[in-house]
């Protein structure tokens, strides 16, 4: 669906004085002298006031580098409302730079609302362009064209409890990394007994087709062909995927007889000390600890089982079509500097400390090579949590691979199958992934 891209070299000039990423200046860097004026929304909200505070000091020290740019925020929470935002992107009310998740790109290309900002996305632009992984570049990329920047992002992963490993007599710090390991390890953390099962899956609420969608990444499987058309998981991947849950369900006892789980179950039931493994997303750790009252101590995080891909989910800001070539290259300095140069911005660690916010979740996690490392550093600086905890999760880099087009409704289907062989001993997977391979061919026709 997204072609990968080379944008080192990408900086030539065209004379159109066009938006859309053509304008008629020779440079790509805001000439500080240009007054500009551009309106950015997904500004944190009043209930968040650590975060609020943060945004507008961070404003005002952009403004003592770039004087004559004014940044007009909008707040939000949530930041995208699917509704209103394909209402805004029909009637071209969005913000000069629009918060979108990651899956949003061809919603934003039909529309016709985005701007093309490849040839301004440079080195000297983005001080960490070489070092962010291109497969979160990919998720804003079409046709050789770069169409926005990343704001956050994970990657899924096997969240474990680090307490139920040291009873059962696993080295925490080494977390499972393929498939039979991890059945392995639930048949000793379920034997401490006393109602605690080893692994835990999804299955309800679109929830079960979206642990699918992740793990069959991790054995290398695809949702839909290549060109979003057909679907894909029938195969070898799909099947072996759906017998190793059926394994450690039906043969090895190890998820218990309590099936039909939806998010946030897995985390309520793991804060209980009753889960000893699932997969899941590096946010799940806070909602354990800030919402449920868990303990970041307790818990780790280790690569998607397989290693071949792993689930890739964020979001960012594309740039609307109208923008001046100014207009661009100043919300291109204003990215740089809240999101994605280590130090500043969300990375200024030292305050993100002193106002009370977690440091030290792996998230976001789009850097490579030394700004890797800088960012890494700087955390375990200031962190609040344990970072050794994510050693593992940090240290292995997976490829990111995005939802499958269409995905909610994908995933209903696919609840029905993991449901299935969660609850049916006798359940039949070769015939399961027929019937969903044949119900998600519908969707993708109906598109």
């Amino acid at each position: 669906m997204v072609a990968a891209i080379g944008l080192s070299g990408a900086a030539a000039c065209s004379g159109d004085k066009n938006g859309g990423g053509s304008g008629s200046d020779s440079s790509v860097l805001l000439d500080k002298n240009a007054k500009v004026s551009i309106s950015v929304d997904c500004q944190p909200p009043t209930t968040k006031p650590a975060q609020r505070k943060q945004w507008l000091d961070d404003i005002a020290a952009f403004n003592k580098i770039h004087p004559n740019v004014t940044i007009t925020s909008k707040d939000a929470s949530p930041c995208e409302q699917p509704a209103a935002f394909a209402a805004q992107l029909k009637a071209g009310t969005q913000t000069d730079l629009f918060y979108a998740y990651f899956t949003d790109l061809g919603a934003v290309l039909d529309a016709g609302q985005a701007a093309d900002i490849t040839r301004y996305v440079t080195p000297e632009t983005v001080s960490t362009r070489n070092d962010i992984d291109p497969s979160v570049l990919d998720t804003f990329t079409a046709d050789g064209k770069l169409y926005g920047l990343p704001r956050n992002n994970y990657k899924m992963g096997l969240i474990y409890n680090r307490k139920l490993f040291g009873q059962a007599g696993l080295d925490p710090d080494k977390p499972p990394t393929t498939w039979d390991e991890v059945a392995a390890a639930a048949r000793k953390i379920s034997a401490l007994g006393n109602g605690i099962n080893g692994y835990g899956e999804y299955s309800a609420a679109n929830t079960g087709g979206w642990h699918f969608t992740a793990e069959l990444y991790g054995l290398g499987g695809r949702m839909v062909t290549a060109d979003g058309k057909k679907a894909a998981f029938n195969d070898a991947n799909g099947k072996q995927l759906l017998r190793n849950l059926h394994t450690m369900r039906w043969v090895d006892r190890t998820m218990g007889e309590t099936q039909g789980y939806k998010w946030p179950d897995l985390m309520t039931t793991m804060v209980a000390g009753k889960e000893g493994m699932y997969v899941g997303a590096p946010d799940d750790i806070t909602y354990m600890v800030e919402t449920l009252k868990g303990d970041y101590a307790d818990y780790g995080m280790g690569p998607m089982p397989g290693g071949k891909g792993a689930l890739l989910g964020g979001d960012g800001y594309f740039f609307k079509k109208s923008l001046t070539p100014d207009q661009i290259k100043a919300g291109i300095a204003w990215l740089d500097f809240k999101f994605l140069t280590p130090g500043k911005g969300q990375f200024e660690y030292a305050r993100n400390k002193a106002d009370g916010l977690p440091v030290g979740l792996p998230e976001p996690f789009f850097f490579t090579g030394a700004s890797a490392q800088k960012e890494s550093q700087n955390k375990a600086t200031y962190a609040t949590i344990p970072v050794a905890n994510f050693t593992a999760y940090v240290s292995t880099q997976v490829p990111g691979l995005v939802e499958p087009p269409h995905a909610q409704e994908i995933y209903k289907v696919l609840d029905t199958t993991v449901s299935a062989v969660l609850t049916d001993k006798n359940a039949n997977i070769d015939e399961l992934l027929k019937t969903a391979e044949t119900q998600v061919n519908q969707v993708l026709a109906n598109a």
